[in-house]
C-alpha cells in the first residue's frame, strides 16, 4: 500500500533557539501551555537525558512500520520521529536497529504512540525514545501511511515542525511560533519555584506556592 509524503524536510527555527528548551522541564512547559496539551501514557525507554528537536511525523497504520523506514530516508539532524501509531500496544514498531539507524540519520529522538521492542538494548542507550509499552512482537510493513501531516500522541496533536521536549514526566510539544514567548515565561517560572524552594529551606514560606 501507499506511503505519502506531504513534505520531505520540515522548517526549523535557529539551533540555539530548540537548545535554550534542552533544560526545561516538560512540566513547567506544560503550566505555560495553559496545562492543556501533552501526550498521555507516552514515557521513556531510553538510559536517560533530555529530547528536544523538531517534529518529523509520521502516521501509520497500527503494528505496520513501513512508512517509518521510508521517514528514516528523509529524517535530518534535530529531527524527532514522533509516530502515530494509533496507540496500538500489540506490535512493535521500532527496536535497536532503527533507534541506530535513526541516530545515524542526526535525528534526535523517537516518540511513539505505540510499542517498542528490545527494551533492554534501548534501555542502555542515550538516544532518546519515548514510547506506551514494549513487546517482542515485531511490526508489518506493508504499509499504508503519511509523512509529515498533523498527528495525534496520546491526545495531544503534533503538527511537522512544532518543536518537541521529553523527559521523565512525558513529552510536550508546541508551534515554533510562539517559541520565544514560551521560553521567556518558562524562564519567569523556573526563578519563581527556585524563590519559593529556598524561601522553604529558610523557613520563610507563607503559602504563595498554591495562588500559582
Amino acid at each position: 500500500m501507499n506511503v505519502t509524503t506531504a513534505m520531505p524536510a520540515v522548517p526549523k527555527p535557529a539551533p540555539e533557539l530548540i537548545e535554550a528548551f534542552r533544560g526545561a522541564s516538560t512540566s513547567i512547559i506544560s503550566d505555560n501551555l495553559a496545562r492543556l496539551p501533552g501526550a498521555v501514557g507516552i514515557k521513556p525507554f531510553h538510559k536517560g537525558g533530555p529530547l528536544v528537536g523538531v517534529a518529523f511525523t509520521v502516521r501509520t497504520r497500527p503494528g505496520d512500520n513501513l512508512a517509518i523506514h521510508m521517514a528514516l530516508e528523509l529524517v535530518g539532524p534535530g529531527d524527532v520521529i514522533v509516530v502515530d501509531g494509533g496507540g496500538d500496544e500489540s506490535r512493535a514498531l521500532v527496536g535497536e536497529i532503527m533507534l541506530n539507524i535513526a541516530k545515524y540519520r542526526g535525528a534526535a529522538g523517537y516518540v511513539i504512540d505505540g510499542a517498542v521492542r528490545d527494551a533492554g538494548a534501548l534501555a542502555q542507550s542515550e538516544f532518546p525514545i519515548f514510547a506506551r509499552s514494549a513487546i517482542h512482537r515485531g511490526p508489518y510493513k506493508s504499509g499504508p501511511g503519511e509523512i509529515n501531516v498533523p498527528v495525534s500522541i496520546g491526545g495531544s496533536v503534533i503538527a511537522p515542525g512544532d518543536i518537541v521536549v521529553g523527559d521523565e514526566d512525558g513529552i510536550v510539544a508546541f508551534p515554533q511560533s510562539i517559541a520565544l514567548s514560551l521560553l521567556e515565561a518558562v524562564k519567569a517560572q523556573v526563578k519563581r519555584e527556585a524563590d519559593i524552594i529556598q524561601s522553604i529551606r529558610e523557613g520563610r514560606y507563607k503559602g504563595s506556592y498554591g495562588k500559582s
